[in-house]
Protein backbone atom coordinates (compact mmCIF):
# COMPACT_ATOMS: atom_id res chain seq x y z
CA UNK A 1 0.00 0.00 0.00
CA UNK A 2 1.45 3.37 -0.95
CA UNK A 3 1.87 6.27 1.47
CA UNK A 4 -1.24 8.13 0.28
CA UNK A 5 -3.47 5.07 0.68
CA UNK A 6 -2.03 4.46 4.14
CA UNK A 7 -2.73 8.06 5.12
CA UNK A 8 -6.31 7.90 3.81
CA UNK A 9 -7.02 4.65 5.66
CA UNK A 10 -5.60 5.97 8.94
CA UNK A 11 -7.51 9.24 8.57
CA UNK A 12 -10.76 7.39 7.84
CA UNK A 13 -10.22 5.27 10.96
CA UNK A 14 -9.80 8.26 13.27
CA UNK A 15 -12.08 10.82 11.58
CA UNK A 16 -15.68 9.66 10.95
CA UNK A 17 -16.58 12.88 9.10
CA UNK A 18 -13.65 12.46 6.72
CA UNK A 19 -14.58 8.81 6.15
CA UNK A 20 -18.21 9.72 5.48
CA UNK A 21 -17.35 12.35 2.86
CA UNK A 22 -14.25 10.79 1.30
CA UNK A 23 -15.91 8.69 -1.39
CA UNK A 24 -18.19 11.49 -2.59
CA UNK A 25 -15.32 13.97 -2.67
CA UNK A 26 -13.14 11.51 -4.54
CA UNK A 27 -15.81 10.84 -7.16
CA UNK A 28 -16.35 14.59 -7.72
CA UNK A 29 -12.61 15.10 -8.09
CA UNK A 30 -12.37 12.13 -10.47
CA UNK A 31 -15.12 13.55 -12.74
CA UNK A 32 -13.17 16.78 -13.12
CA UNK A 33 -9.96 14.90 -13.90
CA UNK A 34 -11.74 12.77 -16.51
CA UNK A 35 -13.19 15.88 -18.16
CA UNK A 36 -9.79 17.56 -18.33
CA UNK A 37 -8.14 14.42 -19.71
CA UNK A 38 -10.83 14.03 -22.39
CA UNK A 39 -10.42 17.69 -23.40
CA UNK A 40 -6.65 17.33 -23.63
CA UNK A 41 -6.97 14.09 -25.62
CA UNK A 42 -9.23 16.00 -28.03
CA UNK A 43 -6.39 18.52 -28.42
CA UNK A 44 -8.46 21.43 -27.12
CA UNK A 45 -7.63 24.20 -24.68
CA UNK A 46 -10.03 25.46 -22.05
CA UNK A 47 -10.37 28.63 -24.14
CA UNK A 48 -11.38 26.65 -27.24
CA UNK A 49 -14.01 24.68 -25.31
CA UNK A 50 -15.29 27.91 -23.79
CA UNK A 51 -15.73 29.40 -27.27
CA UNK A 52 -17.68 26.33 -28.40
CA UNK A 53 -19.95 26.64 -25.37
CA UNK A 54 -20.24 30.42 -25.66
CA UNK A 55 -18.81 30.95 -22.19
CA UNK A 56 -15.56 32.02 -20.52
CA UNK A 57 -12.43 29.98 -19.91
CA UNK A 58 -12.97 30.44 -16.17
CA UNK A 59 -16.29 28.58 -16.46
CA UNK A 60 -14.50 25.63 -18.08
CA UNK A 61 -11.89 25.70 -15.33
CA UNK A 62 -14.67 25.60 -12.71
CA UNK A 63 -16.26 22.62 -14.45
CA UNK A 64 -12.96 20.74 -14.45
CA UNK A 65 -11.92 21.71 -10.92
CA UNK A 66 -15.26 21.79 -9.07
CA UNK A 67 -17.29 19.06 -10.74
CA UNK A 68 -19.56 18.67 -7.72
CA UNK A 69 -21.74 21.55 -8.93
CA UNK A 70 -22.00 20.65 -12.61
CA UNK A 71 -25.44 20.06 -14.07
CA UNK A 72 -26.00 16.97 -16.14
CA UNK A 73 -27.00 19.15 -19.10
CA UNK A 74 -23.71 21.05 -18.81
CA UNK A 75 -21.74 17.80 -18.79
CA UNK A 76 -23.55 16.77 -21.97
CA UNK A 77 -22.74 20.07 -23.68
CA UNK A 78 -19.12 19.85 -22.55
CA UNK A 79 -18.82 16.31 -23.93
CA UNK A 80 -20.31 17.36 -27.26
CA UNK A 81 -17.97 20.36 -27.47
CA UNK A 82 -14.94 18.08 -27.17
CA UNK A 83 -16.35 15.54 -29.62
CA UNK A 84 -17.25 12.93 -27.03
CA UNK A 85 -20.42 11.25 -25.80
CA UNK A 86 -21.49 11.11 -22.19
CA UNK A 87 -22.28 7.68 -20.71
CA UNK A 88 -23.62 6.99 -17.23
CA UNK A 89 -23.77 3.84 -15.25
CA UNK A 90 -25.54 3.15 -12.01
CA UNK A 91 -24.13 0.22 -10.17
Amino acid sequence: MNALKQYVEKRKARDPEFAKNYETGYLEFKIGVLLRQAREEAGLTQEEVAQKLNTKRSAISRIENHAEDVKLSTLGKYAKAIGKKLHFSVG
